[in-house]
């Protein structure tokens, strides 16, 4: 059994300690509305590294082809009577950093989405994000 008192892993660790209990890592994701796969990457990290390997490794910003990337909410509908949620924004960035198909470009994008989620007992059952990816690629020399 594992034992912490940080909030950052508290989570985590009830999660592995859940399964053990219940002798069903199945179960125990159910329960705790995680996937197995998160389970075993805390698994694998507790057995490499011990209980501190849940720990965020690092804080350092990622290497990303637009770092300044940023959401820009624009409407919020909800149907309760199916249990549906509608978020529709616009992303924007620069492509600036590496990481990319091709070397950085200095090309916008501002690319328009929409977030379906489903929700059952309070929580996000499903979730599909509507998205013109060929026009974003476009506008970024990538397609």
């Amino acid at each position: 059994m594992l034992n912490t008192s940080d909030k950052i892993i508290k989570h985590k660790t009830g999660l592995l300690n859940l399964a053990e209990e219940l002798g069903n890592v199945s179960k125990a994701c159910q329960v705790m509305g995680m996937s197995r796969d998160t389970f075993y990457r805390y698994k694998s990290a507790v057995e490499d590294g011990g209980v501190e390997a849940l720990f965020e490794r690092t804080r350092r910003k990622p290497n990303l082809p637009i770092p300044d990337g940023k959401y820009e909410l624009k409407g919020f509908a909800a149907d309760e009577a199916r249990s549906i949620v509608l978020a529709f924004g616009v992303f924007h960035g620069t492509q600036t950093g590496e990481g990319g198909p091709v070397p950085p470009t200095g090309a916008t994008v501002a690319s328009d989405y929409v977030y379906a989620m489903e929700f059952a007992g309070g929580k996000i059952t499903h979730m599909t994000k509507i998205w013109n990816d060929g026009h974003a690629l476009s506008q970024l020399g990538w397609a």
